[in-house]
């Protein structure tokens, strides 16, 4: 859908809006079609239309959950929320108009450029994420899980890919090692954004003004608003990120946030390969297959970054990761099969029909930064304990115990559609 449709859309969404200029927006390929519009008045909307029947009720979920932030809740928040100014049906998908925020979003790389002020400050917003009341998620129906039940999933997820024959057996390897490590899963489950990456913070100089995407909203781990740290190549960023967020957050956080983090975003490229083939996508599929080779080939060659608190029996004990230290290459597996694609899904025809603008939402407020103390920074040791179905009471740290060393990782460049690949979840605590 072009951006003058989305524009035209737009106008029988929201009653008087006359829109003078319009152009497309960066969004998830795959899922969705968006616009920056303005209209008479110089007044800047957001259009996103989803281009199946799934993206549609992501959007759908995404207006409950904004629905769900109260006055007082957004009042809190250290940035703006997005607010759905009007709705449009086309046959079984809704096209959405927003209220635009001010400010602009960044890449990694010129965020790792920007100043400590600039890290503070997207630690702190994470952390006041992470510090929602986790009724906002569970009073809504949204997926929540406990920390084994979340590893359980994951596991789950892994077993999915493997059925796909196109999971370098390394990766398979490295991968199970790290959901089967119990100790690695030791932390206490939170509100969590869910598609947190940079595309979805906006910024005006060094302040974060707005964040936007709350598709994926659930209680779950909080390393997964991480992972898209991962391809930041500057340790300096990453740690100042990770010591805001320690000093805002009104409870510790887990020493191995980070190596879960890594995880999420090398397990998010698996990810993308099987929604490829759920979506009969042969452009997905060979473009999940080509980045599954160049990570593999990279850890192979330079070690990766470790992942596992405990060591794989076949090799020796990781030493704790340092900014200069790289994990062993993980030695090659029997190949698995490959099973027969999964069927193409019915897409729905879409027929204009313009449903009355939903009313729009209660207006955000902003709120002063917050104040952000950096927590120290400290090695972290922790000896492995026994499987429990929830996070162990003894799992909580002092600060002192928190290691916010940024890690020296690999940038493997992930296409903007697969950053958006984690399977939808479901309500379900577990599988």
């Amino acid at each position: 859908m072009t951006a003058i449709e989305l524009a035209a859309i737009a106008s029988a969404a929201v009653p008087g809006l006359n829109v003078t200029a319009f152009g497309p927006e960066p969004d998830h390929a795959a899922d969705f079609c968006s616009a920056l519009l303005v209209d008479s008045e110089n007044r800047r909307w957001r259009v996103r239309s989803p281009r199946h029947a799934e993206a549609s009720a992501r959007l759908e979920t995404e207006r409950q959950v904004l629905r769900a932030f109260t006055p007082a809740i957004r009042a809190e928040l250290p940035f703006l929320l997005p607010t759905v100014a009007g709705t449009v049906r086309q046959g079984e998908l809704i096209t959405f108009v927003y209220s635009h925020i001010a400010g602009k979003a960044y890449t990694v790389d010129q965020l790792a450029a920007g100043s400590a002020t600039l890290a503070m400050e997207i630690g702190a917003a994470i952390a006041a994420i992470h510090d929602l009341p986790q009724e906002l998620v569970t009073n809504y129906d949204l997926p929540s899980y406990t920390a084994n039940e979340f590893r359980h999933r994951k596991l789950n997820e892994l077993d999915q890919s493997a059925t796909t024959g196109k999971i370098p057996p390394a990766l398979l390897r490295r991968w199970e090692h790290a959901m089967e490590d119990v100790a690695l899963w030791r932390f206490n489950a939170c509100v969590v954004h869910g598609d947190l990456h940079e595309d979805n913070i906006l910024l005006d100089g060094d302040q974060v003004t707005a964040v936007n995407g709350w598709t994926e909203l659930r209680v779950g781990d909080p390393a997964d608003d991480f992972a898209w740290l991962v391809a930041v190549d500057d340790p300096d960023f990453v740690d100042t990120v990770l010591q805001a967020y320690a000093g805002a957050r009104q409870e510790t956080p887990d020493p191995h946030l980070l190596r879960r983090a890594a995880l999420s975003a090398e397990f998010a490229l698996a990810q993308w390969l099987v929604k490829g083939y759920a979506a009969d996508s042969a452009r997905m599929v060979e473009d999940a297959e080509s980045m599954l080779r160049t990570l593999e080939a990279d850890i192979a060659e330079h070690g990766g970054q470790p992942i596992s608190v405990e060591p794989a029996a076949s090799q020796p004990a990781q030493p704790a990761p340092q900014p200069t230290q790289l994990a062993q290459p993980a030695q090659p597996a029997p190949q698995r099969t490959q099973p027969a694609r999964p069927a193409e899904p019915v897409r729905p025809v879409v027929e204009a029909v313009v449903e009355p603008a939903a009313d729009p939402e209660q207006e955000a407020v902003a709120v002063p930064e917050p104040a952000a103390t950096p927590a120290a920074k400290a090695k972290s040791t922790q000896t492995p304990v026994d499987a429990d179905d929830s996070p162990a009471a003894d799992a909580v740290v002092s600060p002192e115990d928190v290691d916010t060393t940024a890690l020296k990782v690999i940038a493997v460049k992930i296409p903007q559609e697969a950053k958006d690949s984690k399977v939808t979840h479901e309500t379900e605590g577990t599988d």
